[in-house]
């Protein structure tokens, strides 16, 4: 199974406002299965919205999480 690289801020910084799960548990250096089990429990550290049956995370919320804010 071939692991996502992490991205940068800068490059997260220029994604578009929202990206997949699997693409912010990349951003946030954890496996998605963890993520999806967070948001679950209705404890996810990021902001989500639902697009077309599926949660998608808001971008700005990764970024704010990621700058330490």
């Amino acid at each position: 199974m071939e692991e996502r690289q992490r991205p940068t801020l800068d490059e997260i910084r220029a994604w578009p406002a929202t990206v997949s799960v699997p693409e912010a548990a990349a951003a946030l250096g954890i496996s998605k299965t963890y993520l999806y089990d967070l948001i679950k429990r209705n404890e996810s550290p990021v902001k989500l919205v639902p697009l077309q049956g599926r949660n998608r995370v808001i971008t700005a919320s990764l970024v704010r999480l990621l700058e330490g804010g």
